[in-house]
């Protein structure tokens, strides 16, 4: 009969040691790291206050140049539909709400013009890893981005066509391009094949017909390299008449040719 004391296994009832076990020494370490941190931060926040200044989260050196944003922000993305936010959520800034929700801040806004001003503010720069600080742009970079700005209008302009006439329009001018950068291509292979065989051309006018060209006697130098002279036979052939070919050996063609 088992041990009112002990399981099934044999083990003592009150034995714990297969959960999982913390090393306290190590949580108390970062615990106190964080609450320095904390510390440090509230006096950096009291003391900007105090001089009348905003605090924003010190750079560590990782963030990179603000630049311009790529993609629109939709405003109306959310608009008629329903969203599940928790119970504690209606009151203040903190936390997911109802309205426009940053995650970068853990912060939402109830209307669109404090998030824009958020979204282009610096504390959203920072905590997104941008100094805040533009860099200066180059004449041959604001042609690339007016460029760009271009294609991008006129893929939405394609994009909100809707009928047939205008969309088999836009077919044909993409096929036209497409015929076009082909064509384009090929011209440019021609040259450049062009370009190839006058340098050879030239170079054997220059130092005569000894000079090897790179890939023209690879078959020799392969069949010489296997010990392989030819595929002839020992005998010779000797031309008596335009269109007849007599066949002999060494001795009768010399006596042929005496």
């Amino acid at each position: 009969m088992a041990d009112k004391k002990g399981s099934a296994y044999g083990t003592p009832a009150d034995d714990t040691s297969f959960r999982r076990s913390y090393n306290l020494d190590e949580y108390a370490q970062k615990a106190k790291e964080r609450e320095a941190t904390e510390k440090e931060e509230a006096k950096a926040r009291y003391e900007a206050k105090l001089a009348g200044k905003k605090y924003y989260k010190p750079l560590t050196g990782d963030e990179s140049l603000t630049r311009a944003r790529r993609d629109v922000i939709d405003l109306e993305a959310n608009v008629g539909k329903t969203m599940l936010v928790p119970a504690g959520a209606g009151q203040g800034k903190r936390g997911r709400g109802a309205g426009f929700y940053c995650s970068a801040c853990d912060l939402t806004f109830k209307d669109n013009m404090q998030w824009v001003e958020h979204v282009n503010s610096m504390q959203h720069l920072r905590n997104i890893g941008e100094t805040g600080e533009v860099k200066k742009a180059s004449a041959e970079e604001v042609h690339q981005r007016i460029t760009e700005v271009w294609e991008r209008l006129q893929e939405q302009k394609k994009a909100s066509t809707t009928t047939l006439k205008e969309r088999l329009q836009l077919r044909e001018e993409e096929e036209a391009k497409e015929r076009e950068a082909r064509r384009a291509k090929r011209q440019e292979e021609l040259a450049k094949k062009k370009a190839e065989k006058e340098a050879q051309e030239k170079i054997k006018t220059e130092y005569g017909e000894d000079v090897r060209i790179e890939g023209e006697h690879d078959e020799d130098d392969m069949m010489a390299a296997m010990g392989i002279t030819g595929f002839g036979t020992s005998k010779k052939r000797i031309m008596l008449k335009p269109s007849r070919l007599i066949t002999t050996n060494s001795l009768q063609a010399d006596r042929i040719i005496k």
